[in-house]
């Protein structure tokens, strides 16, 4: 139990000890002496050895062949262990939160401990507690250092604000990881949101993010731009480089280039943030949505009059524009039974619950009545013109009237009809929950919209061609889970029915989009 005893100033040889222990050579003979492998052994999860030989790694069935060789594991006295490395964000309380719901659903005892300097250690025990069966360590960092864990092979699993970068992405492939970008490889666990929040006693109630990007860059530096007093704004935010401050530098500065203010106070934590903001009346901050303690929120606004606040419903559909996925990345190798447990589970519903209950957003389909979307009505009759009449929107409403819709979208990276990554995973989802029979009886439009540049004509084909895109895929996916036959459509409505504003990058990006409704 060496994990739990490790102090501070060893942590940086724990991931090293986990998989150098195996680095000794060993022969695998099959039961009738016909085969022999050796090599060196590179893991075993209680039932597969993973086997580095001259013809690369072999996985090879535990059961079948008999091991020789000092490296050769204890088979009764077998412990799975695996690792996971990544953002604190999700580390710290969202992965301890879904590990002890898993723990007690599967009747494990658990121990928890805590590790100065490098993150958290859990140890299961079956057999009443008597047995030791499985140590999983939690690394802290970022999803930067995440990333390089599992490139090192330091790391089982990854928790990331972001999504794995091309070189990244390549580094992989190249040392036998598999491709990154697959959903078998990559998954969203939960949603976040990024959220603009100011004192209380504050009176400015909205921020386009235009606004955001000039306060955070420093062009506004007086609350009478933005409607409130003449008193120079105090700029608070996390560490730009880690979690959430780099994915609020991601969303907000990547798509108009400005650099961020010198003038920025950094904190360590949400809560130093939050308290700081709540105790500072001119001063304005950027939360996690989980976590705004006693601020008040400020709405995202648009030069056309749309506005969006976030909220669990308009964060799980990615109406919001700064939404926060948070991901999941694996290797493309057998993890033990147990870590594969625990990816099951992550998918259940109880650990969406459990999800709800530690202030996240869950991934369950959730169903929206057409009653309860007057804004975005209200939107599209405003945005309407001669490109889209009234006849458009009498066809919308007749075909969403007696419908609901899915709280599951499907957005695109740049004008293409290749979905971005948090929607290759709500294929999987939405695939899944197909198969399990949740929908059966009833019938799934997948509907395309598409911002408002260029010409209506153009952008209605290509919201036609996405719908019809995720349609298939989704069907697909499906079929492979073992679902039969599916009523599922596919109709696009182009530009009649915008969420924001198409005057900026994130506008259009919001805008453009699949969505599924149901009766």
């Amino acid at each position: 139990m060496y994990i739990l005893r490790v102090a501070a100033f060893a942590t940086v040889f724990l991931f090293a000890a986990l998989g150098a222990v195996w680095a000794e050579d060993i022969t695998l003979t099959s039961r009738d002496g016909s085969v022999e492998i050796s090599g060196t052994l590179v893991g075993y999860d209680g039932e597969f050895y993973r086997v580095e030989t001259e013809y690369g790694v072999l996985t090879v069935d535990g059961s079948g062949v008999i091991c020789d060789g000092p490296a050769c594991p204890n088979l009764s006295a077998y412990v799975a262990e695996f690792a996971i490395s990544g953002t604190r964000t999700m580390g710290a309380v969202l992965l301890p939160a879904l590990i002890e719901g898993f723990a007690r659903r599967q009747g494990y005892a658990l121990k928890r401990e805590e590790m100065p300097g490098f993150g958290l250690a859990y140890t299961f025990y079956d057999d009443g507690g008597k047995r030791l069966s499985a140590r999983i360590t939690i690394r802290l960092t970022g999803s930067d250092e995440g990333f390089e864990d599992l490139l090192a092979q330091r790391a089982d699993m990854v928790l990331s604000l972001r999504e794995a970068t091309a070189q990244e992405r390549g580094m992989a492939q190249t040392a036998g990881l598999g491709d990154l970008n697959t959903p078998r490889q990559s998954r969203v666990v939960a949603l976040d949101g990024l959220v603009p929040v100011v004192a209380r006693e504050n009176p400015v109630r909205r921020i386009s993010m235009q606004q955001l990007a000039d306060v955070y860059s420093g062009e506004i530096t007086n609350w009478s731009a933005l409607g409130g007093e003449d008193a120079p704004i105090t700029l608070h935010m996390r560490d730009p480089g880690r979690g959430l401050g780099q994915a609020f530098i991601r969303q907000v500065f990547a798509q108009e280039n400005p650099a961020l203010s010198d003038a920025v106070i950094a904190h360590p934590t949400n809560d130093a943030m939050i308290d700081a903001v709540s105790d500072d009346p001119f001063g304005i901050g950027i939360a996690s949505h989980s976590q705004r303690g006693f601020t008040q929120s400020l709405t995202l606004s648009g030069t056309c009059g749309f506005e969006l606040a976030a909220s669990p419903l308009t964060i799980k559909a990615e109406d919001y524009p700064l939404t926060v996925p948070m991901y999941l990345y694996l290797p493309a190798r057998k993890l033990p039974r147990l870590a594969r447990e625990f990816l099951s589970y992550l998918r259940s519903d109880a650990a969406q619950r459990v999800i709800t209950r530690a202030g996240f957003v869950d991934l369950a389909p959730g169903e929206i009545a057409l009653r309860d979307q007057g804004d975005r009505l209200a939107n599209a009759i405003r945005a309407a013109g001669e490109e889209v009449g009234l006849s458009d929107l009498q066809r919308m409403i007749t075909m969403f009237e007696g419908a609901r819709r899915l709280s599951v979208t499907f957005r695109f990276d740049g004008g293409a009809t290749g979905l971005n990554a948090s929607s290759r995973s709500n294929v999987t989802l939405l695939a899944r929950a197909l198969a399990s029979g949740g929908f059966d009886g009833r019938r799934l439009t997948f509907v395309g919209f598409s911002d408002g540049k260029g010409a209506a004509a153009v952008n209605q084909r290509l919201a036609r061609e996405r719908a019809q895109a995720v349609r298939t895929a989704v069907a697909e996916a499906a079929a492979t889970f073992g679902a039969g036959e599916m009523d599922l459509n596919a109709d696009a409505f182009g530009e009649a029915l915008p969420m924001a504003c198409d005057d900026s990058t994130w506008g259009r990006g919001v805008n453009r989009r699949v969505e599924v409704w149901i009766r």
